[in-house]
């Protein structure tokens, strides 16, 4: 199932992505897509009640309506640095021995087609596509990777934005580079986790001004999507709803020669197999 929400910030309303690309508003049934409708089971429930029919529930014209972040703001932000060896090479970094975990501010969160906002002080605003992991219920102290992924409620799409001059020269800690408003771009789909056969062979793109600057594919990871929620999981509670933005592939604007950074005007569009696309331009804030 594909689960989205649309219309404008904070007055967002649950719709699905039905199998001939259709959208349907479900709001009559579902008050919102947020971390207590994850955990009472809520995915499960919407599924039986379309299984019945899709009858009475009105479509949605996506093409006239914003399409927000597929699931309302999560609790938690949990970011993944230096996943992807290649990445890490890059960066001039060692590849970690365990999961570099730091997090983005929860009002960094935004739709998959919003303008994103260069900080009035930024002069290295950079990009990461990366695979999100949305949590569907409470994780604790879980046993083991096999029993992992049964927290998981399905997979997005995360543009990581960037800020590294306020990430790596400003203090060791990577929280103020990466938590501007905007600075995380979700969406426009949350697929449940029965649709991904494999989480970890997944491929993965983003262009900017239409160039494509990375390219690569979830099987590369370091520590793969199981093994972060166990990880994750031995040192803090993973509530309903939270996101996990897992890493990036090699080719962010840090990593070329010379450095690239964005600036008002460009065009950032990302895409990852089975999860959709998302496109954002840039202004200046």
């Amino acid at each position: 199932m594909k689960l989205m929400r649309v219309g404008e910030p904070g007055r967002e309303r649950p719709a699905v992505r039905m199998t001939d690309g259709s959208v349907i508003d479900v709001s009559s049934v579902v008050d919102d897509y947020d971390g207590g409708w994850l955990a009472a089971g809520g995915l499960a429930a919407l599924e039986a009640r379309l299984e019945e029919g899709v009858g009475g529930f009105p479509t949605v014209d996506t093409g006239a309506e914003r399409i927000g972040a597929p699931i309302a703001r999560p609790g938690n932000i949990l970011a993944i640095g230096l996943n992807y060896a290649d990445h890490a090479a890059e960066a001039g970094m060692d590849v970690p021995t365990e999961p570099v975990l730091f997090t983005k501010a929860p009002n960094s969160f935004c739709g998959p087609f919003d303008t994103v906002l260069i900080p009035r002080t930024s002069v290295k605003t950079d990009w990461e596509v990366e695979l999100g992991v949305v949590i569907g219920k409470e994780a604790s102290y879980v046993a083991d990777e096999a029993a992992a992924l049964e927290h998981v409620a399905g997979y997005c799409i995360v543009n990581d934005v960037s800020e590294r001059a306020f990430q790596l020269e400003r203090g060791p800690t990577w929280i103020k580079g990466k938590s501007a408003k905007t600075f995380c771009p979700t969406g426009p789909w949350l697929v449940s986790r029965d649709e991904i056969a494999d989480p970890q062979d997944l491929a993965m793109k983003l262009a900017v001004n239409g160039e494509v600057r990375q390219n690569g594919n979830t099987s590369t990871m370091v520590f793969g999507v199981a093994h972060l929620v166990w990880y994750l999981s031995q040192f803090m509670v993973l509530e309903a709803g939270d996101l996990i933005a897992t890493g990036t592939p090699p080719g962010v604007g840090m990593g070329m020669d010379p450095p690239t950074y964005l600036a008002p005007g460009d065009v950032m569009e990302l895409e990852i197999d089975g999860l959709g696309g998302q496109r954002q331009e840039l202004a200046q804030a």
